[in-house]
């Protein structure tokens, strides 16, 4: 396989025709390298519109869709970021390339270990892997410029909230299958926010997350 090739036509097929048109997104998904981040079994299927297992339940969202939120988070190289759900380690690297550190916090150990053996063999140093339940945030560290939650929620707990600056954004995908939208939710002042729905998708839960069927802030 012509990797570079695969990576070209990964941007060129998937990414650029889902509305992600931001160069800088696009130069950082050549410089960062997706198929350091898959694991060994699924090392051909790096550059494919598929998620792809982690184990433990866990996939590695569609290039497509890491690209666009990257895209919708609008990620100031002075910025910290908090993500929920590690997994392989990718978002992370894609992050860190483009603001100043991140905080990443995974519940699985072994998935914290794959994050962190991944990041180190890719050169990233201003990633932190937080092993623990980040369903309700990481207080450790915040408030945040950016959070980006890599799993869905049905509702967006409170404690989310309060964890990003005035100006800072929330990417989270939330809804129940198959209806799922991925919401920019910025901070606008100390108690308001504003929500905008970007897109429409479906992905598995975020692990250790409360299923609320009926309840909503």
């Amino acid at each position: 396989m012509n990797i570079e090739q695969a990576r070209f036509n990964m941007i060129e097929q998937q990414i650029r025709p889902w509305n992600v048109l931001d160069q800088d997104v696009l130069d950082t998904l050549v410089v960062v390298k997706r198929e350091q981040f898959v694991p060994e079994a699924a090392r051909a299927l790096a550059f494919v519109d598929t998620e792809i297992p982690l184990g433990s339940g866990q996939f590695m969202f569609t290039p497509k869709l890491e690209a666009r939120i990257l895209q919708e988070v609008q990620l100031k190289k002075h910025e910290t970021v908090l993500e929920i759900g590690s997994g392989s380690g990718y978002m992370a690297a894609l992050l860190a390339h483009k603001g100043r550190s991140v905080t990443t916090v995974e519940n699985v150990p072994a998935l914290k270990t794959l994050a962190e053996s991944n990041l180190a063999n890719a050169g990233v140093s201003n990633v932190t892997v937080e092993l623990g339940n980040g369903a309700q945030g990481w207080e450790h560290g915040a408030p945040y410029d950016v959070i980006v939650i890599s799993g869905a929620l049905e509702v967006l707990p409170e404690a989310f909230l309060k964890q990003v600056k005035v100006g800072g954004r929330i990417a989270a995908i939330i809804g129940q299958a198959p209806v799922m939208s991925c919401n920019i939710i910025t901070r606008v002042s100390d108690s308001g926010y504003d929500t905008v729905k970007v897109f429409e998708t479906n992905v598995a839960y975020l692990a250790d997350a409360a299923v609320v069927s009926h309840f909503t802030f």
